[in-house]
């Protein structure tokens, strides 16, 4: 599906929105508060989910060994989005994104916190987030699947779906219509430069939506 991926990342989320909109899955964008560390940046591709556990008192060395077999699990080309089931610690920080980046690893989505931020920043490794928090995982957070379903916003994600993340907000796309959204949202993107084109050239705004029926 590297194609797919390749013609997603030329798109942009509010459009991959309509598409989907118009096929009748609408329940598919992610909550507002998710957005990119560093501002502009686009994510998209292939999902690979962590679902986690978090408990005050956990074995430290039980927790830092999970995490380490997320990052030694995770796979390259994809994007990884963890639903950690918590506010309270950071689920990405410093040597956890420059691991992920050097494996090919395209990006990460947490319903949840980050740390280490200005080194994020620095190695610019797509992070997309709720918040930022000093707090880390030891003692108190351990993965309990990766790539099962998970749940966030009331959107369901599975491994094998797509994503695109942009300054718009985060879009999940299922795997069994990926194709026809992709292809949807690039018949749109053509229609709409067109309609810009006429716009620009003095076209009524009625007769262009009359016309190109897409604004």
């Amino acid at each position: 599906m590297h194609d797919l991926t390749t013609r997603l990342e030329r798109l942009y989320s509010s459009a991959v929105y309509d598409a989907l909109r118009a096929l009748g899955h609408d329940n598919c964008v992610l909550p507002h508060g998710i957005s990119a560390l560093i501002p502009g940046q686009k994510l998209a591709g292939e999902i690979f989910t962590i679902d986690g556990h978090y408990e005050v008192g956990q074995d430290p060395h039980s927790t830092l060994l999970s995490w380490s077999t997320v990052l030694s699990k995770a796979p390259s080309g994809k994007v990884l989005i963890c639903q950690p089931n918590t506010y309270e610690v950071a689920l990405m920080g410093e040597l956890s994104s420059e691991v992920l980046k050097n494996k090919g690893v395209k990006g990460y989505i947490v319903d949840g916190a980050t740390r280490d931020v200005s080194f994020i920043l620095e190695n610019e490794f797509p992070t997309f987030c709720r918040f930022n928090t000093p707090k880390d995982i030891v003692g108190r957070w351990v993965a309990k699947t990766m790539g099962e379903p998970i749940e966030i916003g009331g959107v369901s994600i599975n491994s094998g779906d797509y994503v695109i993340a942009d300054l718009d907000g985060v879009v999940i796309i299922p795997r069994t219509i990926a194709e026809d959204v992709v292809k949807a949202t690039e018949e749109k993107a053509s229609t709409e430069t067109e309609m810009r084109a006429a716009l620009m050239s003095g076209m009524d705004p009625v007769d262009a939506y009359k016309k190109y029926g897409v604004f």
